[in-house]
C-alpha cells in the first residue's frame, strides 16, 4: 500500500487519491486511505511517501535508449546547464580529460566518442574541425556527435578508416563537407554521418552495445521513465536489448521501431504488442529530413538567417525521397504496421501527409495509429490534415529551452518561432499529443519536458508562443496516459487506475500544486517497476528510505 503523500492518478474521473493498494505487480484498490487499508493483511507492506508526490511512470513518447546509453558512456559536450561546453577549446579538454579517465576503454576499442556538442551554443557558431579533433589524438579515431543526432565530426584516422578522403561521393540523403581545397573538414551530415558512425561503432563489439543498453535503460529509470522507446532501431539493436533483458539487467519496458528503409522482413516477424522480458518491436520508423537547428530539416521556405555557408534560398533537404516514403507507408498499412515518422520542416510534412493521404484514398483509414515525430515545423493547416488523417503527434517543446533563441534568430525568424512544437494549435483541436525528449538529443529529463511544455521559456529566459503553452495536466497526460495510447498501451499503463500495472514516479514536489515557473526544481526521487523499486535517488537514501517494513 502506497502512502503518505499526494496521489496524481491522471485519471479524470478519479484525480487524485490517498493511497493505492498494489498486488502481484497490479494495481488493486485505489481512494481514500480508510477505503485502501481495508486491504490490508499480515504481510501487507506499507510504502511510505513521506509527504513526496507519486504519480503515473512517465511513457517515452519518442527517444533512443541504446544510443542514450552510449551518450551516458561517452565524453559530455554538452553545453550548460546539461554540460561545461560553450567553445571548441572546451571541446577538446572534455574529450582530453574523457580520454585521460577512460584510458582501458580507449585502448580495448580502439575509439573515442563524445555526445552533444551544438554550434549554436559555442562561441565560435560552428562545429569543431577535424585538425582540431586531431589535436586530441592524431592516432586513436575519434567520432563526436551532435546533440542532434544527426551530424558528426570525425578525426582524421576515422575518416580514413570509414574510406573518405577528398573526391568521395557522399550516399544519398547524406552531405561532407569539405574545405576550399577540397579536403575534407571533418564535418558530416544525415546519412553521411551515419554511414561512418555504424563504421566505427562496429568495433565496439557485443559487450559494448549491451553496455550501452544496460546505461541508457538505466539513465531512463532515472527520470521517472518505466516505458522506454527505441525510436530508430535496427534488428541488431533489438536483439542486444533483448539478450541483456533476458540476463534481468533490463528495469523497465522498450518498445522498439527498427528502420523501416532497412529492416522490414525482420519487423514484419517480430513485431508484437507482447513483451519479452520487457522488450517488444512496436512497428517501424521513417525517416524523412533531418535537423532543424542544424539546417538539414526540409522546409517549404527559406531559412530565415542560416549560420554557415548556404546559397540563397536554402531550404533544407530530404534523408528519403517521396518514393521512398510512400512506399514505406504503403507497405505499413498493407501489413498493418504502426509507422512511427521523423519529420521536422514543413517540406518532410507534405510528403508524409501527402502519402498518407494516398494510401488512406486506396485502404481507407486503419486503426494503426500512425504517428508524427517532433513536427517542430508545422503550418496551421498541416494539423488540421494530420487530424483529418487520424495521426498521433510526438511533439518536441523541450526545443523552446535548446534551441528557442537559436530557431527565432535564425531558422525559422521571430514569426514563426512563436509557433515551433505547437501544442496550443493541437490542444485547439481537442488532439492528444505526446511530448519526448528524443535522448540522446538531451537528457531524458523528465522534468526538463514538463517545465518546458508548460512555459516554453528559453535558454535565454524568452517565452517563445505564449499561446502555444499548454498546462500543468496537459502537459503531465503528454508524458504518460497520452504517449501509453500511442503505443497501444493506454489499457494497462499511464495513469493509476484499477487494474493497470504498478508503474510509479515518486517526485520531490506535486507538480499540479506549485507555480509552474518553478517545474524544472522537482526532482525524480524514486521509479516503481511492476510494484519494484528500480530507481532510487540520493536524497531518497540520506533521508531515508521510501519503502517501510511490514
Amino acid at each position: 500500500i502506497y502512502t503518505g503523500g499526494p496521489i496524481v492518478t491522471i485519471n479524470d474521473a478519479q484525480p487524485t487519491a490517498e493511497a493505492v493498494a498494489v498486488k502481484d505487480g497490479m494495481i488493486l484498490a485505489i481512494g481514500s486511505l480508510a477505503d485502501v487499508m481495508a486491504h490490508q493483511g499480515e504481510s501487507t507492506e506499507l510504502f511510505e511517501l513521506n509527504g513526496r508526490a507519486m504519480l503515473p511512470g512517465f511513457v517515452d513518447s519518442h527517444g533512443h535508449t541504446v544510443l542514450g546509453g552510449l551518450q551516458a558512456l561517452s565524453a559530455n559536450l554538452l553545453a550548460p546547464p546539461d554540460g561545461p561546453n560553450t567553445d571548441v577549446a572546451s571541446i577538446q579538454t572534455s574529450l582530453a580529460d574523457w580520454v585521460a579517465d577512460n584510458q582501458a576503454i580507449v585502448e580495448d576499442v580502439n575509439l573515442i566518442v563524445g555526445f552533444g556538442y551544438e554550434e549554436s551554443q559555442l562561441a565560435e557558431q560552428r562545429p569543431p574541425t577535424l585538425y582540431e579533433l586531431d589535436e586530441v589524438s592524431a592516432d586513436v579515431p575519434i567520432i563526436i556527435v551532435h546533440q542532434s543526432g544527426h551530424f558528426g565530426v570525425a578525426n582524421s584516422v576515422a575518416l580514413e578508416m570509414a574510406g573518405i578522403g577528398p573526391g568521395s561521393t557522399p550516399p544519398p540523403g547524406g552531405i561532407i563537407r569539405f574545405d576550399d581545397d577540397g579536403v575534407p573538414n571533418g564535418v558530416l551530415e544525415e546519412n553521411a554521418f551515419f554511414a561512418v558512425l555504424v563504421t566505427l561503432l562496429g568495433d565496439l563489439g557485443d559487450e559494448g552495445f549491451r553496455a550501452c543498453a544496460r546505461a541508457g535503460t538505466a539513465l531512463w529509470a532515472s527520470y521517472g521513465y518505466t516505458t522506454a522507446q527505441e525510436g530508430r532501431s535496427s534488428k541488431e539493436i533489438v536483439e542486444t536489448l533483448k539478450a541483456v533483458a533476458a540476463e534481468g539487467d533490463i528495469s523497465i519496458d522498450v518498445v522498439a521501431y527498427p528502420d523501416v528503409l532497412v529492416d522490414r522482413d525482420y519487423i514484419s516477424a517480430n513485431v508484437s504488442m507482447e513483451y519479452e522480458n520487457g522488450i517488444r518491436v512496436g512497428g517501424a520508423k521513417l525517416t524523412i529530413d533531418g535537423s532543424p537547428q542544424g539546417f538539414t530539416a526540409l522546409r517549404d521556405r527559406p531559412y530565415y538567417r542560416p549560420v554557415g555557408d548556404y546559397p540563397p534560398g536554402y531550404a533544407g533537404y530530404a534523408a528519403a525521397t517521396m518514393e521512398q516514403t510512400q512506399d514505406a507507408i504503403d507497405w505499413a498499412y498493407e501489413n498493418d504496421i504502426q509507422i512511427i515518422t521523423h519529420a521536422n520542416g514543413e517540406g518532410a510534412s507534405d510528403m508524409l501527409i501527402a502519402a498518407l493521404g494516398a494510401v488512406q484514398s486506396e485502404h481507407g483509414a486503419k486503426a494503426t495509429r500512425p504517428v508524427l515525430i517532433h513536427g517542430q515545423f508545422l503550418r496551421e493547416d498541416q494539423v488540421d490534415s494530420y487530424q483529418n488523417l487520424g495521426v498521433f503527434l510526438s511533439l518536441f517543446p523541450m526545443h523552446t529551452f535548446y534551441w528557442g533563441d537559436w530557431h527565432r534568430d535564425h531558422t525559422v525568424g521571430p514569426v514563426n518561432g512563436e509557433n515551433i512544437s505547437p501544442t496550443g494549435w493541437v490542444r485547439q483541436r481537442g488532439m492528444m499529443f505526446g511530448s519526448h525528449h528524443d535522448a540522446p538529443v538531451a537528457f531524458p529529463d523528465s522534468m526538463r519536458v514538463l517545465d518546458a511544455t508548460v512555459t516554453r521559456r528559453t535558454r535565454s529566459g524568452d517565452i517563445l508562443g505564449p499561446s502555444q503553452r499548454v498546462d500543468v495536466m496537459t502537459a503531465l497526460k503528454a508524458m504518460t496516459i497520452w504517449p501509453a495510447w500511442q503505443h497501444f498501451e493506454e489499457d494497462r499503463k499511464g495513469s493509476i487506475e484499477v487494474g493497470k500495472i504498478a508503474d510509479f514516479v515518486i517526485l520531490s514536489k506535486d507538480p499540479t500544486a506549485i507555480d509552474p515557473e518553478t517545474l524544472d526544481t522537482i526532482e525524480v526521487l524514486a521509479t516503481v517497476k511492476d510494484d519494484t523499486l528500480i530507481y532510487e535517488a540520493e536524497e531518497g537514501v540520506r533521508e531515508g528510505r521510501l519503502r517501510a517494513s511490514p
